[in-house]
Parts: C-alpha cells; structure tokens; sequence
C-alpha cells in the first residue's frame, strides 16, 4: 500500500507544472544578459568603425577643398578634429599624403606627407606596396590620401578583442591641380 502511495505522489509530482517558468527563466536569464551584452559590443564596434571612416571622408574633403598652403599646423588641426569626431583618445593617428602617378615610369609619387602617430611617414618608396590599393590615375594626376588609424576597446568582453580600426581614403583636388603644402 505504501508503495502506491509513493508511486501515486510521484506520478503526481511529475505532472504538477507549477514553478516551471521560474526555473525556465533562471536558466535563460544568463543566457538573455550574454546576448544583449554581445549585441551591444558588436554594434558599438560597426559605430566606432563607421564614425573613423566618416572622420576620414571628412578630413580628405576639407584638405581637397584647400586653395591655401598646408601647414604642420593645419594638418596637426586635423588629427584634433578626427580625434573629437571620432572621440577617439586611444592611438588615434592620421596621415595626410598628397600622391601623383609618373605615366613614364609608371609610378606613384609622393608630392608631400604629413605624419601624426604612425610609425613612419610616406616616402616614395612605399608606394609600390600601395599599388593594388590605389586608383588607376592620368600622366601627373594628383591624389589626396587620408590614412586613420585609432585602437577600438570594447566594453564588455563579448568575442571581440581591442582591435585597431584603420581607414584608406582618397580624394582628388576640388580647385586646384595640386594642394601646395610647406612640410
């Protein structure tokens, strides 16, 4: 009779789904915080990544729209600026270079480069490492090339690591064949 009894209660208890959510939700609740976590560091990520492309667009604008001369001042003017658009204060560095391609020795040149936080500046010798990223340019064409660089911290640890987000832009010359610089 005591075996019924047990085997009743435990039929019983099997059935009874009462507290079921409550348990379902301290099994899920990790899972959820994970997610919404990892979905903020990976759009925080495309953000800070879209905003350094956008500083960069900008800065090769307004160096392409200069008739005056380019200065140390004004080139370092423009790492202040891609540094608040980007509110980047990690490693943020910036290259301006202005290129031209020799159609008879069928290389690019450098003109003039301005150097902020990278490693070296641009020298012609670099160039031919460039070749397959440039555009394919006229006789004495001239380029102005924006490099950025700054270091991406995420905020949580969500399967992305600090990263350097590095961008390669260029723009021709709005108003002049060349942008005459004294660096």
């Amino acid at each position: 009779m005591l075996h019924h009894i047990v085997k009743r209660r435990l039929k019983a208890f099997s059935r009874d789904e009462g507290g079921m959510i409550s348990v379902e939700a301290l099994i899920l609740a990790p899972i959820l915080c994970w997610a919404f976590v990892a979905v903020y560091t990976y759009f925080d990520a495309y953000r800070q990544s879209a905003l350094n492309l956008k500083a960069s667009y900008t800065i090769s604008d307004l160096v392409s729209r200069e008739t005056q001369t380019v200065t140390a001042a004004y080139t370092a003017s423009m790492v202040d600026l891609f540094r608040k658009m980007t509110d980047s204060t990690n490693n943020a560095a910036l290259r301006i270079s202005v290129i031209r391609f020799d159609d008879d020795t069928d290389k690019y040149l450098i003109d003039w480069s301005s150097n902020h936080g990278f490693d070296n500046p641009l020298s012609n010798s670099d160039m031919e490492g460039m070749r397959a990223r440039l555009p394919i340019m006229p006789d004495e064409e001239r380029l102005i090339l924006v490099e950025s660089r700054s270091t991406y911290v995420p905020p949580f640890y969500a399967g992305i690591d600090i990263m350097d987000i590095d961008n390669f832009v260029f723009t021709r010359p709005r108003f002049a064949g060349q942008i005459a610089s004294d660096i």
